[in-house]
């Protein structure tokens, strides 16, 4: 018994997570095409009356906003990935415990976007992360991460902060620290929503969802969910969030994504910051509602206060969301995308 306890003593001092916090995490390549945005825009729920999401030769095809979230496990691959590799860098992290990929729950995710993505990458796009904070709490242990979307040029184009909750991973340490100001959540007023959006997944979301880059086992083999002790395959965290994002700017343009030599519209809302917690998992079919409020104005810019709940279940699926959204007017020159 007495090797074991050793080394059990021994990985307890190898974690030291000022050593964590702020470790610059290298940079990644990054590669998209329009058939990415296609996929991503489909997976997050949008359909035929979303053309310039779905159909790339609208007028006014684009990326739907929140697509470089899905970048850090697509990186530059346009074939399946391994989950576990993808993710595996992280047991290498100096001063943070090795823990089992299996265990990995979204806990958190921000964008705050800064210019537009092209329909089409080409070569020298890269994310750029570092580990801007940690918390070990006593039910898991929290690692977040800020990935800056970087084009070949050096233009910021997007800022992400995405948590990691490690099941289960909580070391005793009682470790909280953060290096960065990232977007904050709000709570959502005891009014009305101004705007509700009600959308039933699929029983094939999942399947179509982890096409964009997420190859998460948990979200396809029901084996992994019964095992962690949740039931079975659950939706991708990121699905509901694009369905809410969705939400958010159909609350502020009821004809988004609508073709606006169709719908008559000279302006369009664009996303610029969107932040939510998440709070319990989703299951492929259920039906989630996503309720919007309309805080007020801010140079010129809405904020927004959002949530979302599953109506299969009657449980809160993102809590403490916040948006901020621009109306800008089009440009109507002539199309050169395609």
């Amino acid at each position: 018994m007495a090797p074991a306890t050793s080394a059990s003593s021994s990985a307890k001092s190898a974690v030291d997570f000022d050593q964590t916090v702020g470790y610059d995490n290298g940079v990644q390549p990054v590669s998209w095409n329009r058939r990415d945005l296609l996929t991503y825009a489909v997976g997050i729920g949008a359909g035929a009356d979303d053309l310039d999401y779905v159909y790339e030769a609208s007028h006014d095809f684009r990326a739907f906003p929140t697509y470089p979230v899905v970048l850090g496990l697509k990186g530059t691959s346009e074939d399946t990935t391994v989950f576990s590799e993808m993710v595996g860098s992280r047991s290498a992290l100096p001063g943070f415990p090795s823990l089992h990929p299996d265990t990995i729950v979204h806990g958190e995710q921000s964008i705050e976007i800064h210019k537009p993505i092209p329909l089409v990458s080409g070569e020298g796009w890269k994310l750029a992360k570092r580990i801007s904070a940690v918390h070990d709490k006593g039910s898991g242990l929290i690692l977040e991460t800020e990935v800056t979307l970087i084009s070949p040029v050096g233009h910021k184009h997007a800022t992400m902060v995405g948590s990691a909750f490690y099941r289960g991973g909580g070391q005793g340490t009682g470790y909280s620290k953060s290096i960065i100001k990232k977007p904050e959540s709000v709570k959502a007023p005891s009014r009305s929503p101004d705007f509700t959006l009600s959308e039933k997944t699929t029983p094939q979301q999942a399947l179509l969802y982890r096409l964009s880059g997420d190859y998460n086992p948990l979200h396809i083999d029901p084996s992994i969910g019964q095992k962690g002790g949740l039931g079975g395959v659950i939706l991708h965290g990121l699905c509901s969030y694009g369905h809410a994002a969705r939400a958010v700017l159909k609350a502020v343009d009821a004809k988004d994504g609508q073709p606006a030599d169709r719908n008559g519209s000279d302006r369009r809302a664009e996303l610029e910051v969107f932040t939510a917690r998440f709070t319990s998992p989703v299951r492929p079919g259920d039906e989630l509602e996503t309720a919007v409020w309309i805080l007020g104005e801010k140079a010129g810019k809405l904020e927004i206060a959002f949530d979302q709940t599953n109506k299969t279940n009657g449980k809160k699926t993102l809590g403490g969301g916040y948006a901020r959204v621009a109306l800008k007017k089009l440009d109507r020159a002539p199309s050169s995308k395609l």
